[in-house]
């Protein structure tokens, strides 16, 4: 009977253990670059928001901040399927290609969406960030967005002339995790959402909608009208002190690191 006693014991506690190993296991997060796909002419080198672009055009800085938190980066070059997708716990489609940034873009097709609206749906964390007018594919891009009732439309919005800062600052922030602490965020030439299908609101402006979410099965996505967090806009190598870009990514980073379900 002791031993009985001493060996279920052990169970539990290895079942504890599991479940803690279970709670802090290793998140990765995934950033297409394959419907973003863009050289830079005078490297040969693919470039412009990816993990390893350091220059202002890329994203190292806030995949510095996701490893900060204990996740791991990945880098997905081919089109969204069940393989590509495959460990992938937060995946980041970010300023499709127009035919002026890439000859031959890669758009977002019936198969694919197909294959993100089931990894979505299956527990996965979507983060989509659009672009203005000239600089975002937007046909293919809004027939993926249609699925989760989101809607990204062509226009130009808060345009900034030289360096009048302000003219793209937003002040009037929500109660959301994206913007606690946060007073100040800088938006420059975003477009806006319209929303269906039970898509939120997360911050508008003048009754246009800057960034939206929405549930969807066990997932969970969110969509920005602009890429907004790459290293040019990030910290304040070009931004005035008292803008929180910075801050606003530490949330976005943590709040898309907790929607995931292990």
């Amino acid at each position: 009977m002791k031993q009985n006693y001493f060996s279920l014991k052990g169970v539990i506690v290895l079942f504890i253990f599991t479940m803690a190993l279970d709670g802090f296991a290793q998140k990765t997060v995934g950033l297409d670059n394959w419907y973003n796909h863009e050289t830079n002419a005078k490297t040969g080198k693919i470039f412009h928001y990816t993990w390893d672009d350091t220059q202002n055009s890329g994203f190292s800085q806030l995949g510095d901040l996701f490893k900060s938190k204990g996740a791991d980066l990945k880098t997905i070059g081919a089109k969204a399927d069940k393989k590509s997708l495959k460990g992938v716990d937060v995946y980041i489609i970010v300023d499709p290609d127009t035919t002026s940034e890439n000859p031959n873009p890669n758009y977002i097709l019936p198969d694919d969406i197909k294959a993100i609206t089931k990894w979505v749906k299956d527990g996965g964390v979507l983060l989509i960030l659009a672009n203005d007018k000239p600089n975002c594919e937007f046909t293919h891009l809004n027939q993926l967005g249609k699925e989760f009732g989101l809607h990204f439309n062509p226009v130009t919005l808060n345009p900034v002339t030289g360096k009048d800062y302000n003219m793209a600052a937003e002040t009037n922030l929500p109660n959301h995790p994206l913007f606690k602490g946060v007073n100040k965020i800088y938006m420059k030439e975003v477009c806006s959402l319209s929303l269906s299908k039970g898509a939120k609101a997360v911050l508008t402006d003048n009754k246009q909608v800057y960034i939206a979410e929405t549930s969807f099965g066990k997932g969970y996505v969110l969509a920005v009208g602009d890429p907004w967090l790459y290293n040019e806009y990030i910290d304040h190598a070009m931004l005035p002190s008292d803008f929180e870009n910075l801050k606003a990514a530490n949330n976005l980073t943590e709040f898309l690191l907790s929607k995931v379900k292990k």
